[in-house]
């Protein structure tokens, strides 16, 4: 290589490297080859494409405008190509994987998009970018997510978890998922009266991967349980029909074989092969019957059973007669004493707060003004009222008696 050109054999050892590395030009397609396979893409291309109508329906309840989310668009990048692609400061809802499958993810927007997301959320429509705005986009991700997993889930047979969602404006080197190979799902978002937007969710390789892993492994194992059916009922049944018509031949051969036995004993003279002939009609004899076994399980295997006769239960009525004794023993309970209790309302309160409880703490209880407050015995509600002012003191006004269905049902 002294005059600076190349000799036939080191142009082979190049050529073949070339071909060793997959073609690799610098492309999402090229770099598929160290990320993901082009199988691996298409498996997260059907996945999430399925996902994104339910991240239309949340987000479009979270805004509560009509947002339509498109296809995504499913890319294997390295580092440096996905960060050409966002502009210099981003904002990233960062939530990883932590359960079912284990890895970096995160939602990432630009500026412009963030306030987009946010300004319908707030309901401003000149919103700044402020610690507001960027919670906004923070919740709105976590709604998004926590239906994205839910569908992931159902697809792959597993329970997926996340991270409580953390949102920050950040210069885009500083992205939190990590590898040399990420995978970028850009999600094409209408926004009803707000303009349209990218929204661009990052996977860690290792996500991906083990997402596509999952789903090969679910489509295997439904192919296999459909392999293993069970055979179908007609089949089974026709294949019942078959014996008993297998039985039923069985008589007209024992119906021969008897007539061969008729046969037999005309032959009588010739001897031995008259008496085994005879033999063979005692044997058509019991096949005969055999016959008629089959015949007679037919109808019974076709027969249905009747209906069952259902009738209603009467109990019977308790009687109303109660004896002096019992009267007697009934009385001596009017002078026992009880508690009654009327009750204007509850409500509850965390410790926090009722230890800031002072003078001129107002508590607002789970009654409506003019409401009827409730009469208890023994903690019992048997009745409903309205507060009265009797001379000086309060009084309850009974307006309803509870029923003893009534009763049952609080307790």
């Amino acid at each position: 290589m002294s005059d600076g050109s190349l000799s036939q054999d080191e142009i082979d050892a190049l050529l073949m490297g070339n071909d060793s590395l997959g073609g690799m030009d610098g492309s999402s397609d090229g770099f598929a080859a160290e990320g993901l396979s082009s199988s691996e893409l298409d498996a997260l291309k059907g996945l999430f494409g399925k996902v994104v109508g339910n991240l239309s329906s949340t987000l479009s309840g979270i805004m509560s405008t009509p947002v339509s989310i498109k296809a995504p668009r499913i890319e294997s990048l390295s580092r440096t190509d996905l960060m050409s692609g966002l502009s210099d400061e981003v904002v990233e809802v960062k939530m990883d994987f932590n359960k079912g499958i284990s890895g970096g993810h995160a939602f990432v927007f630009s500026p412009e998009n963030a306030v987009k997301i946010a300004g319908p959320m707030i309901g401003q429509s000149d919103v700044e970018l402020d610690g507001t705005a960027i919670s906004a986009v923070g919740e709105a991700v976590s709604q998004l997510t926590g239906a994205e997993v839910t569908a992931i889930g159902d697809s792959i047979g597993a329970n997926i978890m996340t991270i409580s969602p953390e949102s920050q404006k950040m210069a885009k080197g500083l992205l939190s998922p990590g590898g040399d190979s990420l995978v970028k799902i850009t999600y094409p978002v209408e926004i009803e009266g707000h303009g349209s937007l990218e929204m661009i969710e990052i996977l860690e390789s290792s996500v991906a991967s083990s997402l596509a892993s999952k789903l090969g492994s679910q489509s295997t194992a439904s192919n296999d349980m459909s392999g293993m059916g069970m055979p179908d009922m007609s089949q089974q049944m026709g294949n019942a029909g078959g014996m008993g018509n297998q039985m039923g031949n069985s008589g007209g051969m024992g119906q021969q074989m008897g007539n061969m036995g008729g046969m037999g004993q005309q032959m009588g003279n010739m001897g031995g092969m008259g008496q085994q002939m005879g033999n063979m009609g005692g044997m058509g004899q019991q096949m005969g019957n055999m016959g008629g076994m089959g015949n007679q399980m037919n109808p019974y295997m076709m027969q249905q059973s009747p209906p069952p006769n259902v009738q209603g239960v009467q109990f019977p009525e308790f009687g109303a007669n109660i004896s002096p004794s019992e009267q007697r023993n009934i009385g001596l309970l009017m002078d026992v004493s009880m508690e009654l209790t009327v009750e204007l309302g509850r409500t509850k309160w965390q410790i926090k707060d009722i230890l800031g409880i002072g003078e001129g703490t107002i508590i607002e209880l789970d009654k409506l003004a003019g409401e009827p407050v409730d009469i208890l015995v023994n903690n019992n509600l048997i009745a409903k009222g309205e507060v009265v002012v009797i001379d000086e003191n309060f009084g309850v006004r009974v307006t309803d008696i509870v029923s003893n269905l009534d009763r049952v049902g609080e307790t």
